[in-house]
């Protein structure tokens, strides 16, 4: 039994609607382990922006860095598209990974057998499947330098810089390596090393660190063919680590095999305080109707669960109740299933907290 601070910024679009679930079920959870948790709100992306005519005001970051974790809803949207860069949502979501030293996020694609006929794909290339996509998130082209646009007329050029040292890939590829030894033992590293410079330091960066984890085996795979396994052989990969742009492309494509982006939770580790997160983004076409997936922002408070706070128990039963409703049948609208109704998000995250106080 302990108390936690779990800092909480539910950001702009289906942020506020699912932001609230995951708090409800970490509540559940304090009540079913004797756990206290206390969650200060906060304001980033375009809520932000709107108040404070800044992404990511000072006082967020100083919350954040006071708590214990961060449970993150989702920020941006076409309101904010035509604001300086710099000022844009994204800018402060990019800004507060980097101050956190949040330098690993872990993104877990699992099909889950009751919604194999939830994707494009076919039900015996999914089940099975149960992948751990490790994205390098601090460094490569997203904060790479020289960037920017300059010139004028048809010389005009935009450019950016894909850079990584030594110590970014190490330390990215010893969590890869150490998750690998609780999982299959099984590590794909992804990368570019036919064409970039960049890459061929990361594929012979990883090799190094191998040696270290001698029951891991570790195999290389260029991100376009990468692209087309995750989609042709799911099943072959237990651990992908990757640089940021690739780990970008490659997690989400990886939510097309569990049948929605609604259903992808997210853990954004290294520094002090993790950052847990769903990967659905703000979603604004939906929002405020209650038809977004409560789901990946449940899972996502079991990663800060087991992440964050190193309680595995907790985040086991979080998962187990997820499973559980899957199997009652219960769909949100991503996920819906002929004969099956159709739930709001806040009766699927009731039915997820009925299985919690159940047991």
């Amino acid at each position: 039994m302990a108390n936690y601070t779990i800092s909480v910024i539910h950001g702009d679009g289906i942020g506020q609607e699912v932001g609230v679930e995951g708090v409800r079920v970490m509540q559940a959870i304090g009540e079913k382990f004797g756990h206290t948790f206390t969650f200060p709100e906060y304001l980033a992306g375009g809520a932000a922006l709107d108040a404070h005519g800044v992404p990511l005001p000072d006082d967020t970051l100083k919350g954040v860095k006071d708590s214990h974790a961060l449970l993150f809803g989702a920020i941006g949207g076409p309101k904010w598209e035509k604001v300086a860069h710099h000022l844009k949502p994204e800018a402060g979501l990019l800004k507060l990974r980097k101050e956190l030293g949040a330098f690993a996020n872990l993104r877990p694609a699992v099909v889950f057998d009751e919604l194999l006929d939830a994707s494009t794909l076919k039900p015996e290339v999914l089940r099975g499947t149960d992948i751990m996509v490790l994205r390098e998130l601090t460094g490569g082209i997203y904060f790479g330098t020289p960037r920017g646009i300059d010139g004028e007329g048809p010389q005009r050029r935009g450019y950016n810089t894909e850079v990584y040292h030594v110590y970014e890939i190490e330390r990215i590829a010893k969590m890869a390596f150490e998750i690998a030894r609780g999982r299959r033992k099984k590590v794909c590293s992804v990368d570019k090393a036919n064409v970039l410079e960049s890459s061929q330091l990361w594929r012979d960066t990883v090799i190094g660190v191998a040696k270290a984890f001698p029951d891991v085996a570790l195999s290389h795979m260029y991100v376009d063919n990468a692209a087309m396994q995750l989609i042709r052989d799911p099943k072959q990969f237990d651990v992908i680590v990757t640089g940021n742009i690739f780990g970008d492309i490659l997690s989400d494509e990886s939510s097309q095999l569990t049948g929605s982006i609604g259903m992808l939770a997210s853990a954004s580790v290294g520094g002090p305080v993790g950052f847990f997160e769903p990967i659905h983004g703000s979603a604004p076409d939906i929002a405020g109707q209650q038809k977004a997936n409560p789901l990946a922002m449940i899972g996502s408070a079991a990663l800060l669960l087991r992440y964050g706070l190193k309680l595995e128990a907790e985040a086991i039963a979080i998962e187990a109740a997820i499973r559980a409703v899957l199997k009652d049948g219960k769909r949100t609208g991503d996920i819906k299933q002929a004969g099956l109704p159709v739930l709001t998000t806040r009766q699927m995250a009731d039915a997820v907290l009925g299985h919690l106080r159940a047991k």
